[in-house]
């Protein structure tokens, strides 16, 4: 903190994070490397650093509530993911924060076109607004070998034989056991399709990670599906959970992402989506992965069993999906945002 009270006024960049140890964390974790790469200094904190003439990011929008933040002399960005105004109450005070104070943001980071229109519907000047989508990390997300998904299904206690969903989310409220769902991620849909897939797909079973999986969890003892839960602190390790599992499905009703859109098509993973958030951005539906409309339970569930007996269409969209990562991944991001810390940061 010293150092950058007395170096060259936003030079240099503070990260905030929301101290969860979880997605968003992650993203700050990500954002200092993209600095680093690009020679900005970057520091991750853990809350507003003095009221010093420096770039200070926040990886959460819920940190736009707090009107404190405004009142200091930093040049302000912020990752805006989701969060419709009519859908709770906190996305509400998220958005009509950002149409007070738009003026004194100098970048919002949106990662799909939906939430862009949105954010530019405050009456922020339109070139504060930059989409760059959640990225993949291709080096740590590679396709899963025989030997590592025997492994880690031995690791898991899953039967070699088992056929294997992934859902790797945070869908119960708070940070507890999350028997209250969050309904925005769809764990009930989810929970409906499993249910369905299990009177087709003999040896089902389902592989959980992230906090707060309580509900699903209660679900699918109800329905009598075997899964294993494990909590990944760490991307890293999330990225062996996917060598463990043989198709990929997202439920949820709003997102920013999710992460799993890429890094299922990084890791080889057939994937079976709703379409929300950046998924609706980058699959196409049959070439890449499937993608069926919010709450359709009858086409994620004719789409996942579809994929799950068909192996030339998995391999198609698994092999087109590689693609779609490779786009997005790290290393095809850097000038995006080299443009973002444009006028932010100076050298």
């Amino acid at each position: 903190m010293l150092r950058a009270l007395f170096s060259k006024p936003y030079s240099r960049l503070f990260i905030v994070g929301d101290n969860a140890n979880w997605s968003v964390d992650d993203d700050a974790r990500d954002l200092k490397e993209f600095a680093r790469k690009l020679g900005i200094k970057a520091r991750i904190v853990r809350r507003t650093p003095w009221n010093i003439p420096q770039a200070v990011h926040y990886t959460s929008q819920f940190s736009l509530i707090d009107e404190s933040v405004y009142k200091f002399r930093h040049r302000i960005s912020v990752d805006y993911y989701h969060g419709k105004p009519e859908q709770q109450e906190s996305f509400r005070k998220c958005f009509e924060t950002l149409q007070k104070n738009h003026e004194k943001l100098s970048r919002v980071r949106v990662s799909n076109k939906e939430m862009e229109g949105l954010i530019k519907s405050t009456g922020i000047n339109p070139d504060k607004v930059m989409r760059i989508p959640i990225p993949v990390d291709t080096n740590v997300f590679t396709p899963a070998t025989r030997e590592s998904r025997r492994n880690m299904r031995v690791k898991l206690g899953i039967p070699d034989d088992a056929v294997v969903i992934g859902s790797f989310q945070k869908d119960g409220v708070g940070w507890g056991e999350g028997m209250e769902p969050k309904l925005i991620k769809g764990p009930d849909t989810f929970l409906k399709v499993i249910e369905k897939l299990k009177s087709q797909v003999p040896n089902l079973w389902v592989l959980l990670s992230g906090p707060a999986r309580g509900f699903v969890k209660n679900g699918l003892e109800k329905i009598g599906v075997p899964y294993a839960h494990r909590y990944a602190n760490n991307s890293n390790k999330i990225a062996e959970f996917f060598d463990a599992i043989d198709l990929y499905i997202i439920t949820s009703r709003e997102e920013g992402g999710p992460k799993a859109c890429l890094q299922s098509m990084a890791k080889g993973v057939p994937l079976v989506t709703t379409e929300v958030g950046q998924c609706k951005d980058l699959v196409k539906s049959g070439e890449n992965a499937m993608m069926v409309p919010v709450d359709d339970i009858k086409g994620l569930y004719e789409a996942s069993l579809e994929l799950l007996n068909n192996s030339g269409l998995s391999e198609k969209l698994v092999k087109e999906g590689k693609k779609t990562a490779e786009e997005n991944n790290f290393e095809s991001q850097l000038p995006l945002w080299k443009a973002f810390f444009k006028n932010l940061v100076t050298s």
